[in-house]
């Protein structure tokens, strides 16, 4: 695996190594958004009346709870869960001493991540009396791991796969928020930093998806074409349960809420969705020849993930 230039100068750039904690100070307008109203499908819907802004600031902020809720459990159940095994040599796979150096970099500023996710969160938790509702991440991980489940031997291949699926994903947040003048000052600065240490990390596994398909026999190229459009679509899949408790906190029945989310989240605009997020990742797996095995492109098609 060649060296990934990006890391060269971790030590000076790494969000955990150069930036300061980042505070909800004084100055930080506390009534903007959390997160841009956008990107908050739910907000859309008739039901939600426009006018109610006491409403919509609940919504839009439990929404933005449960960004970096899931942020802080993903980032050390799925992206340090793999990555500590290919910076600790255990993947069965030829990598240099520079490689599994950056993946314990990765390790090291994917817990800093996570870190700094819950404390914005307890920041606005604190400033704005609005606490967090409950939020579970077991049926997301449950989904993700059910991908290759059947197939217990190649339990380490699909996480190195998830990995490199959602760090090589390009999704609209991480460009969006820092833009958004409208958001909480604290957010904005939070996502940027997120978003540098991302941009390396993408750099790193999409060199390290190239160097681990050279290494797969035929048999096993065959396997990862089939397990991938599942886990692309599992990673990127919204989260309708956490917006469906906040529609019930926030007063409407349980009919109501299951009408609102089931058509603001539905399938074809969710697809497209993931479709576009996912576009550099399938573009990689071209590059690399994925597509070109029997019945891969196929299969990529009939999952929605390309179109004619």
């Amino acid at each position: 695996m060649p060296e990934v230039s990006a890391f060269r100068n971790w030590y000076e750039r790494a969000g955990v190594r150069a930036d300061p904690r980042r505070l909800l100070d004084i100055e930080d307008d506390i009534h903007k958004a959390f997160f841009p109203e956008e990107l908050v499908p739910h907000l859309a819907h008739p039901h939600v009346d426009p006018d109610d802004h006491l409403l919509r600031r609940y919504l839009i902020a439990q929404h933005c709870y449960q960004w970096l809720r899931f942020t802080m459990h993903f980032e050390v159940a799925v992206v340090c869960r793999a990555t500590q095994l290919i910076a600790d040599g255990s993947t069965g796979m030829s990598l240099t001493d520079a490689s599994r150096m950056d993946a314990y970099r990765i390790v090291v500023d994917e817990g800093y991540h996570s870190l700094y996710s819950l404390d914005v969160q307890s920041q606005l938790e604190n400033r704005s009396g609005i606490k967090a509702l409950e939020y579970d991440f077991g049926p997301f991980i449950k989904g993700l791991d059910g991908v290759g489940a059947d197939m217990p031997d190649h339990r380490l291949l699909v996480q190195l796969l998830q990995v490199v699926v959602f760090e090589t994903l390009v999704t609209s947040i991480l460009s969006d928020i820092p833009k958004d003048e409208g958001v909480v000052e604290l957010v904005r600065e939070t996502v940027r930093d997120h978003a540098i240490d991302e941009g390396r990390h993408h750099a790193f596994f999409s060199a390290f998806f190239k160097h681990l398909w050279g290494q797969l026999d035929g048999r096993t190229r065959k396997l990862v074409a089939e397990y991938l459009p599942d886990l692309i679509i599992r990673s990127l899949q919204p989260a309708t349960r956490p917006a469906h408790a906040a529609l019930l906190a926030s007063g409407f029945d349980a009919g109501k809420a299951r009408e609102i989310v089931a058509e603001s989240f539905a399938p074809e605009p969710v697809l497209a969705g993931i479709r576009h997020s996912a576009a550099k990742t399938i573009r990689l797996f071209e590059e690399v020849g994925v597509l070109d095995l029997p019945g891969a492109r196929e299969r990529f098609y009939d999952k929605g993930l390309l179109t004619a």
